[in-house]
């Protein structure tokens, strides 16, 4: 109980503080509509490509591109806008576990809003192919948790070494390169309307995955914290 409460507490602090700047949400919606645009005028140069089969398969990886670099955007953020004071009197009022879980929970919900909006955005932008709507904003929500978790723990790491951003790619890519290949063919099979029953499979490994990562977050996290 004491760790939900102290989870709990901390998710508050960062939803309030996220609600009074608005730092994190602003810049990586920015960057996704801005990154659609310009990918829409790129493609509105080619005449055709709309219409043409390679067309469903650009406009799903795309995507996920676009994601990909929003959440590292977003994400990373979590441990650099923390100052050591804060950070030390972290320390003294709650246990590792209950910060890193806050993290987590604070970048699945704002990952899953800004998802949210970037696929309307998407949508609007290009023209809709998803047979499945409610199937692919199923993939939707469960890569932008996928992200979370793994990117969380990721830039917890990234921090203790200087924030360095290129030790957060490199740590990331081992895990992140299946979760994408997973979501690109769980989304397809939502695109192309296929039966649901074929991406069971698809959302046991995400979800397997996730588990994996939160269960090595709470173990590791603790030695990381110490430092």
């Amino acid at each position: 109980m004491e760790l939900m409460d102290q989870t709990l507490t901390l998710l508050k602090k960062e939803i309030l503080l996220e609600w009074r700047s608005k730092y994190a949400f602003n810049g990586v919606l920015l960057y996704v509509v801005s990154t659609v645009f310009v990918c829409y005028i790129a493609f509105s140069l080619s005449a055709g490509f709309a219409g043409s089969s390679g067309y469903p398969i650009v406009w799903n990886v795309l995507f996920w591109i676009i994601m990909l670099f929003a959440s590292v955007n977003a994400i990373a953020k979590s441990f650099v806008q923390e100052s050591r004071g804060r950070l030390l009197y972290y320390y003294s009022i709650a246990s590792p576990q209950a910060i890193i879980l806050s993290k987590i929970i604070y970048n699945m919900l704002l990952m899953a809003l800004l998802s949210t909006l970037a696929i309307i955005v998407y949508v609007v932008f290009f023209k809709n192919v998803v047979g499945d709507p409610l199937l692919y904003f199923t993939s939707v929500i469960i890569g932008s948790i996928s992200f979370s978790t793994v990117f969380t723990m990721i830039s917890a790491i990234a921090s203790k070494a200087g924030n360095n951003g290129t030790l957060m790619a490199i740590l990331s890519f081992p895990v992140i390169i299946p979760v994408i290949l997973i979501l690109i063919r769980f989304s397809k099979n939502a695109m192309d309307g296929l039966d649901r029953s074929l991406n069971y499979g698809h959302m046991g490994a995400l979800a397997a995955i996730n588990a994996i990562v939160i269960a090595t977050s709470l173990l590791l996290f603790p030695y990381l914290w110490r430092d």
